[in-house]
């Protein structure tokens, strides 16, 4: 079950063989290990629809969305940053990731505002263990590309005002030698 692209094929009792245990734990794992924000939410009561609209929103903001198994996902957060977040896996749970520290939380905080079936329940950046609050508070930062557009504008801002201070007095000098050149011809 890695990149979300292949299903498990289920026994007949609806529950996942040992093999395929192990690559879902080992797909989390890579996931974990490669991601900067997880979120931790609770799907109850949501539709397919909404999850399916929830997915699309969450790759387009270039994290990923995965209802999980907690057993299995527990074992998956071994050896990753976010192994303080094994507590939180209880009930239904479903986890967002995402590189941008802040893109799955934004989405994740946005859906469950709309839809009450999405709960919030915490999450984490790297180490660092959030409670639902603070995910909340998260999602209001700008992301990353965000931060690197202001940064720009702040860069390039000072650069356009120096080069108009240093245009207007050769424009200026310009304008008093045209005014001494009319002189001295009259």
């Amino acid at each position: 079950m890695t990149g979300g692209s292949r299903r498990a094929v289920r026994q007949g009792d609806g529950s996942l063989d040992r093999r395929q245990k192990e690559e879902a734990v080992s797909g989390l794992n890579a996931l974990f290990c490669e991601t900067t924000l997880v979120v931790i939410a609770r799907p109850v009561g949501l539709k397919v629809a909404q999850a399916t609209e929830l997915r699309r929103r969450m790759r387009d903001a270039g994290a990923r969305y995965r209802v999980t198994k907690n057993r299995l996902t527990r074992l998956a957060l071994k050896g990753t940053p976010f192994e303080a977040l094994s507590g939180l896996f209880v009930g239904p749970t479903a986890v967002a990731c995402s590189s941008d520290p802040v893109a799955a939380a934004r989405v994740a905080v946005e859906f469950s505002e709309k839809n009450r079936e999405l709960e919030i329940v915490g999450g984490a950046v790297g180490a660092q263990v959030l409670d639902a609050g603070a995910v909340t508070t998260l999602a209001k930062l700008p992301s990353l590309d965000e931060l690197r557009g202001r940064l720009i504008g702040l860069v390039q801002a000072p650069a356009t005002r120096v080069a108009g201070v240093l245009q207007a007095p050769a424009g200026q000098v310009a304008r008093v030698l045209a005014a001494f050149a009319e002189k001295d011809a009259a």
